[in-house]
């Protein structure tokens, strides 16, 4: 079922709280079997990435780079906003844009950063300062003369306008929603490298990552009909105190990744962010189950393998359940192409394998940085 209006703001805040939406990780490590990235696939390695991303470099890059450097005059929202002409104090209060912000080199710039974004602390300055999302002391973060500060949606939460005191002190604050497509990511790092003077590295960043999807549609195009897998993402484990699970229908770009690496959602009947029951999921019948929880403190595949009344779904009784990175696929930035490449990896193992799909997101960039820095 989908959220009432309510129930929706609820549930986001709740998933905020828990990390378990978009921010990915907060800091716990995952205890999966499995958790960490797809290793490198044997078999003839597809480097057409790297040389795809090699055609856009150059000339073509800094056209599409040059276009984009001028000032944006609205944020991502859609609201008005002023961006100073230099950037040089930069507040992020989202884990997704700090990790942005970190791979277009601008980490130095950094001077606060929320909570969940402190797993990227080595690369920000050591005196960088920590605020909490939902409750920013405005006070102390204007004090740091930010020239931009860049949020989420999720700071609110559906409620008032927690930043509202940085603006009316005429500080230029920039929202960037989560994006439902991928598409809308990479103009996410578009918007953030033309606030930031990097126009030109994120071009780098956007092509890389619509490189890597195009290779992974392409490697998995060719599945169809009953040889697509249906999957379930559990974005949470149900327990007595908390029997909801959390997972996406259509509308979000974690649907849109499963789309594209050829699987079927099961939940996709529905629209945005889902809240289902036991009975819902088990009915539903999976394929395969995938999970981004780490805040279990143990095993998620193994939790979920042993829920009662589950022993007949398809995705258990075929040890189908598999932990994916949740740091990857829960930030909307560049690296969920990394998402793509370990979800297809575990959806679709063989296919993979013999096409030799591996992680070349980081090729791809590297491809064309050299041509953006002369």
């Amino acid at each position: 079922m989908k959220f009432s209006t309510r129930t929706n703001r609820m549930a986001m805040a709740a998933l905020a709280a828990a990390g378990l939406l978009l921010l990915g990780g907060c800091g716990g490590a995952a205890t999966a079997s499995d958790p960490g990235a797809v290793s490198s696939a044997s078999g003839a390695a597809v480097s057409s990435i790297a040389d795809a991303a090699s055609s856009a470099s150059g000339a073509a890059v800094s056209a599409i780079a040059e276009a984009a450097s001028s000032l944006p005059v609205k944020d991502r929202a859609g609201n008005a906003i002023s961006v100073p002409a230099s950037v040089s104090r930069i507040v992020s209060m989202a884990p997704s844009t700090t990790q942005m912000l970190v791979d277009l080199g601008v980490g130095e710039k950094v001077v606060g950063i929320d909570s969940y974004s402190a797993s990227f602390a080595d690369s920000l300055p050591s005196d960088v300062k920590q605020f909490d999302m939902t409750a920013p002391d405005c006070e102390t973060i204007a004090a740091l003369k930010p020239d931009i500060v860049f949020v989420s949606e999720l700071s609110s939460s559906g409620g008032p306008d927690v930043f509202a005191p940085l603006e009316k002190a005429g500080i230029c604050v920039a929202t960037i929603p989560s994006s439902s497509s991928l598409s809308g990511i990479e103009d996410d790092i578009r918007f953030v490298g033309a606030c930031t003077g990097e126009a030109a590295k994120a071009e780098v960043l956007a092509a890389g990552l619509d490189t890597v999807a195009g290779q992974v549609k392409n490697v998995t195009s060719a599945i169809t009909g009953d040889d697509k897998k249906s999957v379930l993402f559990m974005m949470s484990v149900p327990t007595s105190d908390a029997p909801a699970i959390y997972s996406f229908g259509s509308g979000t770009y974690m649907s849109e990744i499963l789309e594209d690496i050829g699987a079927v959602n099961v939940c996709a009947d529905q629209q945005g962010w889902v809240s289902l029951t036991e009975e819902d999921a088990v009915a539903m019948n999976p394929d395969v189950i995938l999970t981004n929880v780490n805040y279990l403190g143990s095993d998620p595949v193994t939790a979920i393998e042993s829920m009662a009344g589950w022993e007949n779904v398809t995705a258990i009784k075929n040890k189908a359940v598999y932990y994916v990175d949740a740091d990857a696929c829960s930030r909307p930035n560049e690296h969920v192409g990394e998402a793509m490449i370990e979800w297809a990896a575990k959806i679709y193992p063989d296919i993979v394998k013999k096409a030799g799909l591996t992680n070349t997101l980081e090729k791809a960039e590297a491809a064309v940085s050299p041509a953006t820095e002369k």
